[in-house]
């Protein structure tokens, strides 16, 4: 059996009275591609800015590579206000921001695109390769870490041949066609070196070459890079091409997990889409 990379225990995130992710428990394991589906509204971004250290959890625990990078239970006002399920099994207040998370070996791409908007493709990778260097603020403000910056231009330059941008290299991002932004972006993630990746919606815009195209070029990151993904899509044709498992939520609770065949055959799940189960 393969590792588990990401664990979700018990996951609920409340705004208020409001319950937008229910009682979300999932599991993400090592090489697999996973889809989170759903309806719009359905609170598929809300779990990812939960998972990426966005927003903290009212509830529930998420683990990476058996380490928990968040975890909460109801607190304050919230104690009287909490309506999701299992409250207070979580005593612990585990909190990562965006950027701890990313280097614990977790990327990730939005549904709308997050590019340097000023910046050439060059530097929009190389921007995000910067965390990773070894050398302080002061060295790198004074120039005094020569080494490390060559080595970290060459990484690039080597990344934009993978991924098929050295031809734009030197454009700014924004001039791109949509859908070598999206692959900029991915490019700008895997720039961080992670382990795991979570795409949302990286289709969403494209027409139906490019969402092939894409189909392709996740495929071959994944095995190029010995990546683990987590992806949010709304182009069906895709999730079921692409997928090993998928989970579907609805109204922020999960009504279904399986195989791509599964998912197809669920009548729950043709329910939430179409509005009425088939015949």
């Amino acid at each position: 059996m393969s590792a588990n990379v990401l664990h979700l225990d018990n996951v609920t995130m409340q705004f208020g009275g409001v319950v937008a992710v229910n009682d979300v428990s999932l599991d993400v394991n090592e090489g697999e591609i996973v889809a989170l589906i759903g309806p719009n509204g359905a609170g598929k971004t809300t779990v990812f800015n939960v998972i990426t250290g966005v927003y903290a959890p009212t509830n529930g625990r998420v683990t990476l590579r058996g380490k928990v990078i968040a975890e909460d239970q109801p607190r304050g006002k919230m104690r009287k206000l909490y309506s999701g399920g299992h409250a207070y099994m979580y005593p612990h207040t585990v909190n990562n921001t965006p950027d701890k998370i990313t280097k614990q070996g977790m990327a990730r791409t939005f549904q709308n695109i997050r590019l340097f908007k000023s910046m050439t493709v060059f530097d929009n990778v190389l921007v995000a390769k910067h965390m990773n260097l070894k050398a302080g603020f002061l060295r790198t403000a004074l120039h005094l870490n020569g080494a490390e910056e060559r080595r970290i231009r060459e990484e690039t330059q080597a990344l934009l041949e993978v991924v098929g941008l050295t031809d734009v290299q030197d454009e700014i991002a924004t001039a791109l066609p949509y859908g070598k932004q999206r692959r900029l972006e991915i490019a700008r993630a895997l720039s961080t070196k992670p382990s795991m990746l979570l795409l949302d919606e990286p289709a969403a815009g494209m027409n139906p070459q490019e969402t092939e195209e894409l189909c392709a070029f996740i495929r071959d990151i994944k095995d190029r890079f010995g990546l683990t993904v987590l992806l949010i899509e709304h182009d069906m044709n895709l999730v079921m091409d692409i997928s090993d498992r998928i989970y579907v939520l609805n109204f922020g609770a999960l009504i279904a997990e399986g195989t791509p065949a599964e998912i197809q055959q669920n009548p729950e799940v043709i329910t939430a889409y179409l509005g009425v189960a088939e015949e």
